[in-house]
């Protein structure tokens, strides 16, 4: 069984399907979920299915050291494992995180590391019935004979890999690729993006780790709605929620099948009530899969600036993160208004070129 990841269509540039299908999507990618055969199957089901169940959503903490490394001198504090332990550990033993975040993506330092009391962070979440993830992907580069376009490497090795991290308590796996609108897509980069996500599923899927399908579309560019359904991040134009909800569903409705379990956006870049407006326009009617949140910072951006890398700004700042967390399960529920948010949760967070 498989999710999807996807964005968010109009606030993104033109977003298109791995088999070159072009589709809209609210937040920025949107996660599969595929059924398997075999001896995990199963487990699986079960995995997706509460992955995908009502009002939670996914926290996305898998950045690599080097993007932990940004977010931390955003705040004044030096790129180490202990301060990065520090604040996963903040993020991670939130009491009542587990009513609302049904999932939560690590980077494979998280995946084996303990809170500073010697319990390991993927019991911290299965106490939450939090689903641990793990990022198996390693990363991104250079593809021969492109657009200046990129393919995704990690698939020699994966299986064993795979295998450990489940032995370690991962549920999940979540493997990131990238289609570039600017760079044209070529039909080269957009063959390899769906050749790439399929190996990787299938061997996720057979070691007990339901892959999470992530072909990201890059927000950066400035086309407008009527070249590509939405306009790209650097467009003077704003879509509305409800015009990136009616792209977006229109394009998933023709594409993913209703057995998909779960179809879970990112927020790459858009301010956190942007992200969650438009998640919140996406389920003002029913949809055939759970239409939910994979965010990093859109739920991280409040905490980080709460937290100050201060041990007295803890509890503050894990009332910020359950806040965050609360406002997107409203929204995936439909119920989500926007009233009472700080000017702090409406800046946007796009970066161009933004690397994980």
């Amino acid at each position: 069984m498989a999710m999807l990841t996807a964005k968010f269509c109009a606030p993104a540039t033109g977003v298109r399907s791995p088999a070159g299908a072009r589709r809209s999507a609210p937040a920025r990618r949107a996660t599969l979920v595929r059924a398997a055969a075999g001896s995990y199957a199963d487990e699986l089901v079960s995995t997706a299915k509460s992955v995908a169940s009502p009002g939670r959503g996914i926290l996305a903490i898998d950045e690599s050291n080097a993007t932990c490394g940004k977010r931390l001198a955003s705040i004044g504090l030096d790129n180490t494992e202990a301060n990065r332990q520090a604040y996963r550990q903040l993020l991670l033993t939130t009491a009542g995180l587990g009513e609302y975040i049904s999932g939560a993506i690590l980077f494979e330092e998280t995946l084996y590391q303990s809170t500073t009391d010697g319990k390991k962070f993927v019991d911290c979440l299965k106490d939450q019935n939090i689903m641990p993830g793990i990022k198996v992907d390693k990363g991104l580069v250079p593809l021969p004979g492109s657009n200046n376009e990129s393919w995704c490497q990690g698939l020699d090795g994966l299986a064993t890999r795979c295998a450990e991290y489940y032995k370690q308590g991962a549920r999940f796996a979540k493997w990131r690729t990238v289609v570039s609108i600017p760079c044209g897509p070529s039909a080269l980069a957009v063959k390899e993006a769906a050749w790439g996500l399929a190996r990787y599923a299938a061997i996720a899927q057979d070691n007990g780790l339901v892959p999470i399908v992530e072909p990201e579309i890059l927000l950066d560019g400035n086309p407008s709605e009527a070249q590509h359904g939405d306009p790209g991040a650097e467009h003077k134009q704003k879509a509305t929620p409800e015009a990136i909800a009616k792209h977006t569903l229109k394009m998933l409705r023709r594409r993913v099948p209703p057995a998909v379990p779960g179809i879970m956006f990112l927020s790459g870049g858009q301010s956190e009530v942007e992200a969650t407006l438009n998640l919140n326009a996406m389920n003002q009617a029913p949809n055939p899969w759970h239409v939910s949140f994979s965010y990093a910072r859109a739920l991280q951006n409040s905490v980080l600036k709460t937290w100050q890398g201060r041990p007295e700004n803890v509890e503050a700042a894990q009332r910020a993160l359950l806040a965050r967390a609360k406002a997107n399960s409203l929204a995936q529920l439909g119920r989500y208004t926007g009233e009472g948010e700080s000017d702090e949760a409406k800046k946007g967070m796009f970066q161009k070129g933004y690397t994980y």
